[in-house]
């Protein structure tokens, strides 16, 4: 027969299950929402994984329909990415691979839906700003200098600030608007390393317009006049 539990370990004893019965809902409710927190994280991220393995297998199959010259098989490709993976880095790697391949086909159209779905859909401002900057150099050979202004003002990060001056020094020289050139041409020029091969055709462009970055007045060329 089992040994009596003494009063002391009895009173303890009542004491938790009070306790339980009073909390042990709540309690088993939390653990419920904890457990299913972390399940629902570990999921997710073998989601991702997978997602991750799975676009990338599409964007070597894209990347050799692109190296073949298979245009139609490319897209369909990159359709199909769009459709599955649409969040995914390699969709985004895919869409201006098939960009620059069509582009150098001539078939402007494709490149352009290509790049805008990046401006649109992607949640990296990376892509998206190399994307836009694809865009605004289209739009600037087609002669549609406002459009390429208006999506070098959406470029992101200062990592892409000197591109953005410099393109925008470019459409003003093209509509003669010299003050205008020569202030965002100095803006480039500036943020560019010094020894950046980049900065010293950002300095040809100064010296066209009269402007040499490197004298102590430079800074007045903003206020030339044309």
């Amino acid at each position: 027969m089992a040994n009596q539990l003494d009063l002391e370990e009895q009173e303890q004893l009542d004491q938790l299950k009070h306790f339980w019965n009073q909390y042990g809902n709540l309690i088993t409710g939390l653990l419920i929402v904890v457990l299913g927190a972390v399940a629902a994280w570990n999921g997710y991220h073998y989601w991702q994984r997978s997602q991750a393995a799975q676009s990338a297998a599409m964007f070597d199959e894209m990347s050799k329909s692109v190296a073949a010259g298979d245009m139609a098989m490319a897209q369909r490709t990159f359709s199909d990415m769009k459709e599955r993976y649409a969040t995914a880095t390699y969709t985004q790697q895919a869409a201006l691979a098939l960009a620059r391949q069509a582009s150098d086909k001539g078939d402007n159209d494709t490149a352009k839906a290509a790049l805008q779905w990046v401006v649109d859909k992607s949640g990296d401002e990376g892509y998206a700003a190399i994307a836009r900057l694809r865009l605004a150099n289209m739009f600037f050979d087609a002669k549609d200098y406002a459009q390429s202004l208006v999506l070098l003002d959406g470029v992101k990060g200062e990592a892409f600030a000197a591109l953005v001056a410099d393109r925008k020094g470019d459409i003003f020289a093209v509509q003669d608007k010299r003050s205008e050139a020569k202030a965002a041409y100095l803006q480039a020029y500036q943020k560019l390393e010094e020894r950046s091969q980049y900065r010293r055709v950002v300095q040809v462009k100064l010296n066209a317009l009269g402007v040499d970055p490197e004298a102590s007045n430079a800074p007045k060329a903003t206020e030339g006049q044309k």
